[in-house]
């Protein structure tokens, strides 16, 4: 079963986002102060992580609620063309778990999705600095707490991303961030050596913001 105050929140703040992006578009046409900028940045955001969540749950039925969280995220961007660019996405978040047959506590698992993205940057030289991109993730789960009488496995599983942001230049070669990301994570769950399984859908909306440095 699906939480739909979760995906309302995840679609309302993706909404105004890209609204936001669109108004970038508008302004990426004003050309910045002209220097020499390397190829490489590097981003610390403060990220929200919305998950919309979906399970299929055998013996007990029902679904599987997992806990919004905020954590820190590193990327690092290398720069192909001035309007092309690889983005490599670290985070990891422990999230809580519960089946919504009782409710049941399936108990905590960190979760570790390394995302690599292409993107394009459409005005690399303006004041305001749009982006999309597409890519890959491959999802680890680990160090699972696991309720007493338990014993809870999750399968690792590689999954697609999506993604846009915009970068704003404040001078010296640091920049102000705004990015969403959508993952599309998925798991089999083994509970008690598979008296009990689930098919777990987590597709996170990624929402954040922080500051960068381009070298």
């Amino acid at each position: 079963m699906k939480k739909k105050s979760r995906v309302r929140t995840g679609k309302t703040w993706s909404s105004f986002f890209l609204a936001g992006l669109i108004c970038a578009g508008s302004l990426g046409t004003v050309p910045a102060a002209a220097s020499e900028e390397g190829p490489w940045q590097i981003r610390v955001r403060a990220i929200g992580i919305v998950p919309d969540e979906n399970a299929t749950v055998t013996v007990l039925g029902g679904g599987v609620d997992v806990s919004n969280e905020v954590v820190p995220e590193l990327d690092i961007t290398y720069f192909f063309t001035d309007h092309f660019a690889a983005e490599l996405i670290l985070a990891t978040a422990r999230h809580d778990a519960t089946a919504t047959t009782g409710p049941t506590d399936l108990g905590s698992v960190r979760i570790l999705p390394p995302t690599l993205t292409l993107q394009y940057h459409p005005f690399p030289r303006a004041q305001i600095r749009p982006y999309i991109g597409a890519g890959v993730n491959y999802t680890f789960f680990y160090d699972v707490d696991s309720p007493a009488g338990l014993s809870i496995d999750y399968d690792n599983r590689p999954g697609l991303a999506l993604q846009a942001g915009v970068d704003i230049p404040v001078g010296n070669g640091w920049l102000v961030n705004l990015d969403v990301k959508r993952l599309f994570l998925e798991t089999d769950v083994t509970i008690n050596d598979g008296a009990i399984r689930a098919d777990l859908d987590i597709d996170p909306w990624i929402i954040g913001g922080g500051i960068g440095y381009r070298f």
